[in-house]
């Protein structure tokens, strides 16, 4: 079995980190926190002094980053992978990031005779901890197949996408599909209420027709705009506004017209501006809210039973 170097134990690396390990691979970890890497050294994994020391010390070696400046700093500047790796290895980033950096990247890796993937994933930290992960993965499809064990540690949907890079196109797209969706519910909501029908009646209405499939209804709205609590977050607005901020420059690079996502986008960064980045991205309801002059709370709706109607109830098939 192949020694695995993880590098970014935070809310979604040290939940992935943490399933590869009880999978029983042999580990090197390393984050900047070194409180972060204690649980997993009382484990059994040994500590890496740096990027570049993991990598040297691992056949395969992922990061796990906040965005596309840490990507870039950890592959490929002083003491980075790039510098620690042998050929022969491979380097798989799980970050949300731009498609063309980590394209970028691999033709420096592949320079050196080593093997790039991007695999960002899906799910949130509860799904990294449970390994309730989507992991949409680009690159070579023998490295893939030959990965694919080490993928399925931590992930229960992985996907081949394409070539590399295609990841994180499809990560984007998938983000920005559903940021656009969340505002045209806030929109919808607001105006229901405000049209005279009661929120509980409302939602029912719409999560048992076709949309009632979708899992942004259910953690995206019971559990925080009926509750009217924003946290602590499932996916805070920071993170939010930098994926849905990815897409439409990855529309720009391509000429792709996005008008919806654009919209969300500026919302995302006006509810930023209103000092609102650690909560959860459904805050951005308050937004609409204020603007529609209408709260929309059902407090008597069960968080806990609306996330269960996705796969209990015969109209979600």
């Amino acid at each position: 079995m192949e020694t695995v170097g993880f590098i970014g134990l935070g809310n979604m690396g040290g939940g992935m980190a943490g399933n590869i390990q009880r999978a029983g691979y042999p580990m090197v970890v390393y984050d900047v926190r070194e409180e972060a890497t204690r649980p997993f050294l009382e484990a059994g994994a040994r500590l890496g002094s740096s990027p570049a020391d993991v990598a040297g010390r691992c056949e395969v070696t992922l990061t796990s980053l906040p965005g596309p400046r840490e990507v870039e700093s950890v592959a490929v500047g002083p003491e980075g992978v790039l510098e620690g790796i042998r050929p022969g290895d491979i380097y798989i980033d799980l970050s949300t990031s731009r498609p063309t950096l980590i394209r970028e990247l691999e033709v420096k890796f592949r320079a050196k005779g080593v093997h790039v993937l991007d695999a960002p994933v899906s799910g949130g930290k509860s799904g990294a901890q449970t390994r309730n992960l989507a992991v949409m993965v680009g690159g070579e499809r023998e490295i893939f197949d030959r990965v694919k064990p080490l993928l399925d540690a931590f992930g229960d949907k992985v996907f081949y996408a394409g070539e590399i890079g295609a990841g994180s196109v499809a990560k984007l797209v998938h983000n920005m599909i559903g940021h656009g969706v969340r505002q045209a519910i806030a929109e919808g909501l607001t105006l229901g209420v405000k049209a005279g029908v009661e929120p509980e009646p409302l939602w029912e209405c719409i999560r048992r027709g076709s949309l009632g499939r979708m899992n942004i209804l259910h953690e995206g709205v019971a559990r925080t705009l009926f509750q009217g609590e924003f946290e602590p977050p499932s996916f805070a607005l920071g993170l939010a506004r930098k994926d849905i901020g990815l897409a439409t420059d990855l529309g720009r690079e391509f000429n792709v017209p996005m008008p919806v996502a654009n919209l969300a986008e500026q919302i995302a960064i006006e509810a930023m501006n209103r000092g609102w980045g650690e909560m959860d991205s459904s805050v951005t309801f308050r937004l609409q809210e204020e603007v529609s002059g209408v709260e929309v709370r059902a407090p008597h709706v069960d968080p806990a039973r609306a996330a269960r109607f996705i796969t209990t109830h015969p109209d979600a098939e």
